[in-house]
């Protein structure tokens, strides 16, 4: 039985296909209106076999996405004189997915904006009388709710790259739970104020134990009980007990 089938890990809030765009393009530094089709879908198709792995919720519009990568991907690569006639006048095949890029960013940019004066606007309090306000200070670090579902998967892909192989013997002898890693990783945070990411995961941890570990995680954040951060974006994330959200890592 598969860790995912022993515990169902339900998020509450899941980025969609053009989230998961995004974040490659911004990660792999690259022109969104000169998207690298061969290297994105297969980033892409990378993330979604991970998720599948890990048994999310992925919806059918990442499907139809992959289907509209693969066949971007496939139309460029056929050479100009093998292309249908009404093709070679056409414009770049990449276009109609770039505009859908570019106004869904808009979009998202002005939610984070008005989520940030939100937040700014909850933490302000009037002196008395005066007409002056005390706004909080900026924390460093990346926001919380700029760390997504993808930067836990990516972060996740590295420390799975690095795992030991599996074997028969290994399998049966191994019996990780998520329930258990739930409790591991709370005791873990009642010990220290903070951990990294990689903290979670030994040197010789197994496919099997690297799994329900995450999934662990994902139920943790989930359920408030632990939040994360990153001093960069697309850096190191640390872990924290949500009682105790700031302090340094000890």
């Amino acid at each position: 039985m598969s860790p995912t089938e022993e515990y169902k890990v339900e998020l509450e809030v899941f980025e969609g296909p053009l989230d998961l765009l995004l974040y490659l393009i911004k990660k792999n530094e690259v022109d969104i209106y000169d998207i690298p089709m061969v290297q994105i879908t297969n980033q892409y198709m990378e993330y979604m076999n991970l998720m599948r792995m890990l048994d999310l919720n992925i919806a059918g519009e990442f499907i139809v996405m992959a289907a509209t990568l693969m066949m971007i991907k496939s139309r460029m690569l056929l050479p100009v004189e093998d292309r249908p006639e009404q093709e070679e006048e056409e414009e770049d095949p990449r276009w109609d997915l770039v505009r859908q890029l570019v106004e869904y960013k808009k979009f998202k940019d002005v939610a984070a904006e008005l989520q940030r004066k939100e937040f700014v606007q909850e933490h302000v309090f009037a002196l008395h009388s005066d007409n002056v306000a005390l706004e909080p200070e900026d924390e460093a670090g990346v926001a919380l709710s700029d760390i997504g579902i993808f930067d836990l998967i990516t972060a996740f892909k590295e420390v799975l790259s690095r795992s030991r192989p599996e074997e028969i013997a290994e399998i049966a002898a191994e019996r990780f739970t998520v329930p258990d890693k739930i409790a591991d990783i709370l005791a873990l945070l009642r010990s220290r104020t903070s951990l990294r990411f990689t903290d979670l995961f030994g040197d010789n941890a197994s496919r099997h134990e690297i799994i329900c570990t995450f999934l662990a995680l994902l139920e943790l954040i989930r359920l408030h009980q632990v939040g994360v951060r990153q001093d960069d974006h697309f850096g190191s994330i640390s872990l924290y007990a949500t009682d105790n959200p700031h302090e340094d890592e000890s």
